[in-house]
């Protein structure tokens, strides 16, 4: 069956039409997805279509005490009833008890009433409560989810990321760690807080990484808006496929720069893509990644800054690449490895 649209009505009246529809069965599978598409577009639409189930309920409640069905086809047929012609509602009746079956006729009236507004005001309310979840991926070992609207999170090891999704938003709070959005489309925003930073997606897939002193964004497809103060503050930075900004905790210094794909991804494949990046904030994404630690012995150490491409859990090659490095000296013990600054005295042969 094919519902027409119901054109220039106010909301109280398309949630009557709708709530008529829905007690009906009337409803396809596409009708009932033009009934939700309704139901979303305004907030005005809920509250009318739950006020419309209380008042059926309510009427519902008020049915329960009205004549028998026999006593009211007698009325309408003009014969008198005991009382005169003024029906007092709520009040005993001195009538003749009904028939069992006109009072099995009357609860199965009343019970299919009862439930088909227990459905509707189910989807209604369904639909309005938010659903949480928490997300977590622990040490050594990243997680990839699906999301109850359709998109894919992406979860680095040792982060931790709550969702909620509603009627009218879908919204995301990364408390540690790294992820990545592959955005699934809906009419709800979607939006992604971070050290107090509120990310828009705008039909996206981008990724957010806390970081020591700083929080770091990047886009592969679409676009986001990064906003100051929880979504509440001004716009820091407005990010396209290919641009990654870094925004300092402290004063919101932002930095935008081009990135790869294939860079802000590369986790996803367990690699650590580092492109001028200072050698503490490379060591803490390798040690969310194994059990041998990468312990920075020093402040010039962990200050110098590196290039490279390496797999997270490939340790030997990550010590080598230090050790080649001038200014840096590696050593094994207590199941750590240790890095400090080579003293300037000590020349390297090669």
């Amino acid at each position: 069956m094919s519902i027409p649209m119901f054109g220039r009505t106010t909301a109280t009246e398309a949630a009557a039409q709708w709530h008529l529809l829905q007690r009906e069965g009337a409803l396809s599978a596409a009708d009932q997805q033009r009934f939700m598409d309704w139901l979303v577009a305004s907030p005005d639409h809920l509250r009318e279509y739950l006020a419309m189930a209380r008042v059926v309920a309510e009427l519902g409640d008020a049915l329960h005490d009205l004549p028998a069905d026999d006593d009211v086809d007698a009325i309408i047929a003009g014969q008198r009833p005991e009382a005169g012609n003024v029906i007092a509602f709520g009040r005993p009746r001195r009538a003749a008890p009904a028939s069992p079956e006109v009072v099995r006729r009357g609860r199965m009236r009343r019970v299919a009433v009862a439930a088909v507004l227990l459905v509707g005001i189910g989807v209604g309310l369904h639909a309005a409560l938010p659903t949480r979840n928490t997300y977590a991926a622990p040490h050594g070992a990243p997680r990839v989810f699906t999301l109850d609207d359709g998109t894919v999170l992406h979860l680095n090891a040792e982060s931790t990321a709550s969702v909620s999704l509603s009627l009218f938003q879908r919204r995301v709070e990364l408390a540690s760690g790294q992820a990545s959005f592959v955005v699934a489309p809906d009419r709800r925003p979607f939006t992604v807080h971070a050290a107090g930073l509120e990310v828009r997606d705008i039909g996206t897939t981008f990724d957010v990484s806390l970081q020591r002193d700083q929080a770091r964004f990047g886009v592969t497809e679409g676009r986001i808006q990064v906003i100051d103060e929880a979504g509440d503050g001004p716009l820091l930075a407005d990010l396209r496929a290919g641009q990654a900004a870094r925004i300092a905790h402290e004063d919101r210094r932002v930095q935008v720069t081009r990135e790869d794909a294939d860079v802000l991804t590369a986790w996803w494949e367990r690699r650590v893509v580092f492109r001028n990046e200072p050698l503490r904030e490379i060591a803490d994404r390798f040690n969310r990644m194994n059990r041998v630690q990468l312990q920075v012995d020093d402040p010039t150490a962990g200050a110098l800054r590196l290039t490279g491409n390496l797999q997270a859990n490939d340790l030997d090659s990550l010590r080598a690449f230090l050790d080649e490095q001038p200014t840096l000296a590696t050593t094994l013990q207590a199941g750590e490895i240790r890095v400090h600054s080579r003293p300037a005295s000590v020349s390297i042969v090669r």
